[in-house]
């Protein structure tokens, strides 16, 4: 099942244009290794821990680990130590933090800048008034590298009006593209997931999140699943 969802995903994407990150939440490390055996090398995780605890069991794989969830100030370290891009960085708190731990561990650490649209109350992300501010802010950190945009669109039953969201979205990342101090490394539109990702795509994305797409259902605790 997983090598046909990724042969279907690859065929409804532009050739080589978006790089299609497997969302392995909760997802077992048997799982994992067939996913990247369909050619699949970037791996998003929404919890530390369980990346952490994740990448141990699949050492011997060359992958790629993004975090695409809230980062805790706790977990920042921890983080750094793995992830070759956090999509999800929405406070100065934050970035800083992560600037403090990257330089500590040697290391220029890449980021997105996580921006709520929509203005969800559930949502974590950049406020629209904030945006601005906060990429300056990343971009005066010397050990922290801004990659990019990320947003996460309301869960709509029509796809279709997640439309105006990416699009919004997109004049963010060309505006911020366009005053970016590091324009070689700004280049990621990390937005579109399982239900709404052509959208996404069709909007300007050219990083999506694919979960139950690639794997099906999530499992509850993987480490007691099997496939």
């Amino acid at each position: 099942m997983i090598e046909e969802n990724i042969a279907l995903l690859r065929d409804s994407l532009p050739a080589d244009k978006v790089v299609l990150v497997a969302v392995t939440k909760t997802q077992p490390p048997d799982a994992v290794r067939i996913a990247f055996a369909a050619g699949l090398s970037v791996m998003g995780e929404n919890r530390v821990q369980e990346a952490l605890e994740k990448a141990a069991d699949l050492s011997d794989l060359p992958l790629e680990w993004h975090l695409i969830g809230h980062l805790q100030t706790n977990k920042v370290k921890q983080a750094v130590s793995l992830f070759s891009l956090i999509h999800s960085v929405d406070s100065q708190r934050l970035a800083s933090e992560i600037d403090r731990c990257a330089r500590n561990a040697g290391k220029v650490q890449d980021v997105l800048l996580q921006v709520n649209v929509a203005g969800e109350d559930t949502k974590t992300g950049v406020a629209l008034e904030e945006v601005d501010e906060l990429a300056v802010f990343i971009e005066s950190l010397p050990n922290l590298r801004l990659c990019g945009v990320m947003t996460i669109a309301p869960l709509f039953e029509d796809a279709e009006q997640t439309r105006p969201i990416f699009r919004a979205t997109r004049s963010i990342f060309e505006r911020l593209g366009k005053k970016s101090a590091h324009p070689e490394a700004f280049r990621w539109l990390s937005m579109g997931m399982t239900h709404d990702y052509k959208i996404a795509v069709e909007e300007g994305a050219n990083m999506v999140r694919i979960g139950s797409g690639i794997f099906g259902a999530r499992i509850t605790r993987y480490k007691e699943g099997a496939l």
